[in-house]
């Protein structure tokens, strides 16, 4: 067996040990550092620790610890287990959590795994060093708060709701008086029959009978109808609040600010977006009807016992603590099970999600069999933390039945005395029999429900949570772009910015650009000139100084309007499963075609365009990966140019392009950035010698600017940078 699998194998068992024996480790130590008690054995094997001295003529024996017996046994067992537990929650709840990362396999069980970004690519701007680069899934901190929030959700529909419950209560209403009215057709066949057997004339009255069957016909058919009726309304409503919920995260994701996507993974959104809302939606198709026959059920059932007799009445009463009481305790265990699901299940989601949109690397670097191995890692977390909340669910039921039972021999065996001294009717007996059955029925439900509402309160918090996330404010707006003639004049004046509180990598940046000039932004990795343009578009939220269009502090504009003033292309391509004429409109939704066809001309694009089968209406799927990296980069370039925005912003927008297009693409560019401001961020230096302004930046700070020129002949960082192109690498 290899190191790693070996070490993957204990890793597993020690996450799972509480399912298969806990036995703890050699050293173990209990919360507060405190000894296992008196009476514990250690595992074959043991040694004792360094610096234990044995009593005198005991070397090299192993000490002799007394061995609990009976019940004392069990009470070790489980202290020791309880106390292994509360270490691991204890040291979970202290680390912080991350996703998708990956197990290291060089590492011991139940310390923190470590590990990079996920394989889809980098967290945060700028890579895996970006800022906020994973966030913790919170577990539900509060089920009644998230059980208040989704009802408050749910009285959008209360008139619906209330439909349902008028429906409903019709229904079960009808079928809890049909025992009672059956009761009279076992009296007329056992008055009947016993009167016949006592010699008399009269037998059973079939007319009679014939009479109550028709009704009871009818109201069986009355009641199926109501409750279908109910359920046909209460699948609409559960149906309508899946569509909102998701339209409302969809929204919501269109409102979030870019910093939040850099906190939680594809996965973990998809997950609430798909997982989470299912949950809610077949959740409340379920326990709502449920919630509202049971309540009914219990009252109407309730009361036509005691119709019948009080004195078995109160035995089925008291039934009832024990019910209750079983009921919360299952309840309060299977809870944080729901919830671990719930956690796990966005995690999975988001390993699959990114190990597929990562196969080229992935088998690039002959990753498969560890991304099977820790695949299975995160799967077997899902699977220990479903079974657990599964079995406990499961285990209500048959306990359910089993009180009930007990409480329905009493009450056989009371009612066959009751009737024996003729207190009551076979009839009765007969009926009530059928209600305490009813009468457990609506308590086994409610066990169901709540089972069902762990799970309903997990996702709905994760759901809401989302939809609560703080969204980009747009305060103070003043100004329109339409209702400017925006030159595009642009001033960075002091700016300060760091993507976490107390961490500046902006210091204090000025710059003033005149309209129409070509602006080149170059440094090393890091040194904030991709923040700079994301700044300007208002991304993220200053923490000191100001940026200026047109003399206009941007942040009097809103974020969508100052967007529409500026064009960009960055150097990660985004294209959608669509065709290329779609693709390249998605910069002006109103373009002709003849307009699209121009932009993809200036992009030097319209050659392999043409060269296509299907021309402008080629299919891109959904990974674009039908065409290559450079193409993608030319129709991106040529959306840009469709958007025809005065502001222009490239980052590394050649990056992707051979030389030969590059060169093309740079003539096309000088020609389209003539009277518009333009933002160039580029590595490659050469590509921006022609620029009327390049600003050196080095640790959030210009330490150069100026032409290509007069910095070269400063012979300063700039030049270095320059010339560091052409050096031979040692």
């Amino acid at each position: 067996m290899s190191e790693e699998k070996k070490i993957l194998d204990e890793t597993r068992t020690a996450d799972s040990n509480e399912n298969r024996g806990f036995q703890p480790p050699a050293g173990f130590k209990g919360p507060g550092g405190k000894m296992p008690p008196p009476g514990f054995k250690p595992p074959e094997g043991f040694k004792m620790p360094e610096g234990f001295k044995p009593p005198e003529g005991k070397e090299g024996e192993m000490p002799d610890f007394p061995q609990p017996k009976g019940p004392m046994k069990l009470i070790m067992k489980l202290m020791m287990r309880n106390m292994a537990k509360m270490a691991e929650e204890s040291a979970e709840e202290e680390r912080p959590y991350r996703p998708l990362v990956r197990p290291d396999l060089t590492e011991k069980p139940g310390e923190m795994r470590r590990g990079g970004p996920p394989m889809g690519g980098p967290r945060g701007p700028g890579g895996p060093g970006g800022p906020m680069g994973g966030m913790r899934g919170d577990k539900p901190k509060d089920f009644k708060g998230s059980m208040k929030q989704l009802i408050r959700y749910l009285l959008v529909y209360k008139w619906l709701i209330l439909l349902v419950a008028v429906f409903s209560t019709c229904a079960t209403l009808l079928s809890t008086v049909l025992p009672k009215i059956l009761a009279k057709v076992t009296d007329e066949i056992a008055r009947g029959v016993m009167n016949i057997s006592a010699g008399g004339t009269q037998g059973v009255d079939f007319g009679y009978i014939s009479g109550i069957m028709l009704l009871l016909i009818g109201l069986y058919v009355l009641s199926m109808l109501l409750s279908y009726a109910q359920g046909l309304l209460i699948v609409q409503m559960s149906t309508k609040i899946s569509y909102n919920l998701r339209r409302q995260i969809m929204e919501k994701i269109n409102r979030l600010p870019v910093n939040f996507f850099h906190t939680l993974t594809n996965g973990e959104i998809m997950s609430r977006i798909t997982n989470d809302v299912d949950t809610v939606s077949q959740s409340l198709n379920m326990c709502l009807t449920q919630i509202i026959t049971s309540v009914v059920t219990l009252v109407g059932v309730l009361v036509m016992m005691l119709s019948i007799s009080w004195q078995l009445t109160l035995v089925a009463i008291c039934m009832l603590p024990f019910s209750g009481l079983f009921t919360a305790l299952m309840v309060g265990i299977s809870q944080k099970h729901f919830r671990a699901r719930q956690k796990l299940l966005g995690t999975v989601n988001g390993y699959v999600e990114e190990v597929y949109a990562g196969q080229t690397v992935l088998k690039a670097f002959c990753g498969e069999e560890r991304a099977i191995r820790e695949f299975d890692y995160e799967n077997e977390r899902l699977y220990n933390a479903s079974w657990k909340a599964e079995f406990l669910t499961g285990m209500m039921m048959p306990i359910m039945n089993f009180i009930g039972n007990i409480g329905y021999i009493a009450i056989c065996v009371l009612g066959a005395t009751m009737c024996a001294r003729g207190r009551l009717s076979i009839g009765s007996i007969q009926a009530f029999i059928t209600y305490v059955r009813s009468f457990n029925q609506p308590i086994t439900q409610v066990a169901n429900i709540s089972s069902q509402l762990q799970s309903t309160a997990a996702a709905a918090e994760r759901v809401f949570r989302f939809l609560n996330e703080a969204e980009e404010q747009d305060k103070d707006v003043k100004l329109k772009i339409k209702d400017l003639d925006i030159k595009g004049d642009v001033e960075f004046s002091h700016v300060r910015f760091g993507y976490k509180e107390g961490e500046t990598i902006i210091h204090d940046f000025s710059a003033k650009v005149k309209a129409g000039q070509k602006i080149a932004i170059v440094g090393p990795t890091g040194a904030g000139k991709t923040t700079m343009v994301k700044l300007l578009m208002r991304f993220h939220d200053l923490q000191g100084g100001a940026i200026y269009l047109d003399g206009h502090d941007t942040r009097e504009f809103s974020r969508q309007d100052l967007r529409s003033a500026i064009g960009m292309v960055l150097q990660d391509t985004w294209l959608y499963n669509g065709t290329i004429m779609e693709n390249i409109r998605y910069g002006r939704l109103d373009a002709t075609d003849e307009q699209v066809i121009e932009a993809a001309k200036a992009a030097q694009v319209d050659f392999f365009i043409r060269t296509q089968a299907e021309g402008y209406n080629m299919v891109l799927n959904e990974e674009t990966s039908n065409i290559s990296a450079g193409q993608k980069q030319l129709l991106t370039i040529a959306r840009a140019i469709l958007a025809d925005t005065k502001l222009m912003i490239l980052d590394e927008a050649t990056s992707s392009v051979d030389t030969r297009t590059e060169i093309l693409i740079q003539k096309a560019m000088d020609n389209l950035m003539k009277g518009r401001t333009s933002f160039i961020i580029a590595h490659r230096l050469s590509t921006i010698r022609n620029a009327d302004l390049i600003l050196c930046m080095r640790d959030g700070d210009i330490v150069e600017q100026g032409t290509h020129d007069e910095l070269m002949a400063l012979n300063g960082f700039y030049a270095q940078l320059y010339n560091s192109q052409f050096e031979k690498v040692s």
